[in-house]
């Protein structure tokens, strides 16, 4: 599968659906949060380290390539790496968006950019543009490595890393979770209970009973 469909095919799937596929995936940690909801990210890493300084992550703007996700480690630094003008840089060169472990400030423009951009925090003062650390190098990220040319896919409800050939593998599952999902909120809202379309008495007793089991959905 190319890159450009796999993208258009993520853009119509909820991460949700693509987690539900395989529970060993790599999600970034609930604190990262996108500053813009209902906005979708799709892109293949950028990475750049840093720390209390930001001029690494210039660097890492500069060197970016259209469609690609800036992806910023800050080891944890207090101060801002990331804001209004290199968003809007990201925005003008066509990057798919920013990802930063750590704080970005200037929330309120960046908003009105409509580019998406994820942050652990949000802080006003800004770190110095001294120090030189590392692009395009495994990352630590939302608690979970990312690595230079990983897909990141995130939504409202987080973001998901992986490899293309993992998603190449998971993507057609996810479609059918999601289209399952979708006939079954179409019956609820006609009025069937979430119930009667799972196993769930039967789910329940094997469990309980010490059985191996499995929670599923019967849509005959």
């Amino acid at each position: 599968m190319d890159f450009a469909t796999m993208r258009r095919r993520l853009l119509e799937l909820d991460t949700a659906c693509l987690c539900d596929t395989d529970k060993q995936l790599r999600v970034m940690d609930a604190a990262m949060r996108p500053l813009s909801p209902g906005l979708k990210l799709v892109g293949r890493a950028r990475t750049a380290a840093c720390e209390e300084d930001f001029l690494t992550v210039i660097k890492a703007l500069h060197d970016a390539q259209p469609g690609e996700v800036l992806v910023v480690d800050t080891h944890g630094s207090r101060r801002a790496v990331a804001g209004e003008l290199f968003s809007k840089e990201a925005q003008r060169k066509g990057l798919a968006g920013l990802v930063v472990d750590g704080a970005v400030r200037d929330i309120a423009k960046i908003r009105a950019f409509g580019i998406p951009v994820y942050s652990r925090s949000v802080f006003p003062a800004s770190g110095t543009t001294q120090r030189l650390y590392s692009t395009q190098v495994p990352v630590q990220c939302g608690g979970v490595i990312v690595n230079p040319g990983d897909v990141l896919f995130g939504d409202d409800d987080g973001v998901v890393v992986a490899s293309e050939a993992q998603l190449a593998e998971l993507i057609g599952a996810a479609e059918s979770i999601q289209k399952t999902e979708a006939q079954i909120v179409a019956r609820m809202e006609r009025g069937e209970s979430l119930l009667t379309m799972l196993n769930f008495d039967e789910h329940y007793r094997a469990i309980e009973a010490g059985r191996a089991s499995k929670l599923k959905f019967s849509l005959d």
